[in-house]
């Protein structure tokens, strides 16, 4: 009896691949660019621009290249430190949002290693502003600040130009020429909306109470003369009462909002130009007595949201907080790649609006 013979299973086992590891030449190719600017980053030969640089190290880490660690470093070492100094108002929910955005507009700016320091300056005493900012000087490259006119605070960013510190006023603007420019929004279209508003919006003419937080905030007066001109040229029915300063405090602007409301039973609105805006929603959900009297204010807090969705106040005016900390942290960078100059930058954002259908 004959059997067939099988043929033996096949003994061949696979073989694990070994992954090659990138050459410089993969990486040339990853990043488009020649293997000599390669080398040129990673061995720091001849200068190399930024962005051809960058270039280079991100291909690296996308492809594991065995040198990416070391040619980040060379990234880093081409890369400028900077400290940029905030120096913002009340620890408040605006300004506690404002400084969280200029602290991360500064860490992510690709063009400067950043280091922010934020401050909150609780006295609007402007001895202390400039005492602060001089104190900022000493360790900041840049400083943005909110602040009042005066001539101490003046004085101080005077000061600070001659050091080669430059100082961007950020939200109401100062009138040294040696800032080196404002961000913020455009107080006389602020103005002018809120006039609008009120005039639209009220059913019949009558008086309007304004609270500015200081005249010396540039932003408020601008902003309160803009709303008597509107009023003057297009609703001269209407009768704006002279301001009452609230010195941006919700205690001080309850009790403003409180005599204005009961001291004016033919008030049909009340415009808040600067802060404070708890006091006066308190004081419009206690004292109304049943009227409906229409109310503009400022930044959107959880406070004037609730407002809003309740139908006590009627328009808010936010401040676009994510771009304007972007831009001021840009126009910092912009202001140290030369020699400071004589010119101001003048940055002015447009305004959010909400009512209550958009909150």
């Amino acid at each position: 009896m004959k059997f067939a013979m099988q043929a033996p299973p096949d003994q061949t086992v696979a073989r694990p691949r070994i992954k090659r590891r990138p050459t410089i030449e993969d990486l040339a190719a990853e990043a488009s660019v020649s293997v000599a600017t390669v080398d040129r980053v990673l061995n720091k030969r001849h200068p190399v621009r930024e962005d051809t640089a960058r270039r280079v190290v991100e291909a690296a880490e996308r492809i594991g290249f065995y040198a990416r660690g070391l040619l980040q470093q060379r990234l880093d070492e081409r890369i400028p430190f900077r400290t940029f100094a905030f120096l913002l108002q009340k620890r408040d929910f605006f300004y506690q949002r404002l400084g969280a955005e200029l602290s991360a507009a500064t860490k992510a700016a690709g063009t400067i290693r950043g280091r922010p320091i934020v401050e909150f300056i609780d006295e609007l005493v402007p001895s202390m502003i400039a005492d602060r900012l001089l104190e900022a000087g000493a360790a900041a490259d840049a400083i943005a600040v909110v602040a009042v006119e005066h001539p101490h605070v003046n004085a101080a960013i005077e000061e600070l130009h001659g050091r080669g510190v430059p100082v961007f006023t950020l939200l109401t603007d100062v009138t040294t020429p040696a800032r080196a420019g404002f961000l913020g929004m455009d107080g006389r279209k602020i103005g002018r909306s809120a006039a609008w508003t009120i005039s639209r919006l009220a059913k019949t003419p009558g008086k309007i109470g304004i609270l500015v937080g200081s005249h010396r905030y540039l932003n408020q007066e601008l902003a309160e003369i803009s709303f008597r001109t509107y009023l003057r040229e297009h609703a001269p029915e209407f009768r704006p009462l002279e301001p009452l300063v609230n010195l941006d405090d919700s205690r001080i602007a309850y009790e403003a909002c409180v005599e204005l409301i009961g001291g004016n039973r033919d008030l049909v609105g009340i415009y808040m130009a600067g802060g404070g805006m708890a006091g006066m929603i308190k004081a419009l959900r206690e004292e109304a007595d049943g009227r409906h009297i229409l109310a503009v204010c400022n930044e959107l807090i959880p406070e004037t949201r609730a407002a809003l969705i309740d139908g006590v106040i009627d328009l808010v005016i936010q401040t676009p907080v994510g771009p304007l900390a972007r831009r001021t942290v840009e126009a910092m960078i912009d202001a140290l790649s030369g020699p400071l100059d004589e010119s101001v930058r003048q940055i002015q954002l447009p305004a959010e609006l909400y009512i209550s259908e958009n909150v």
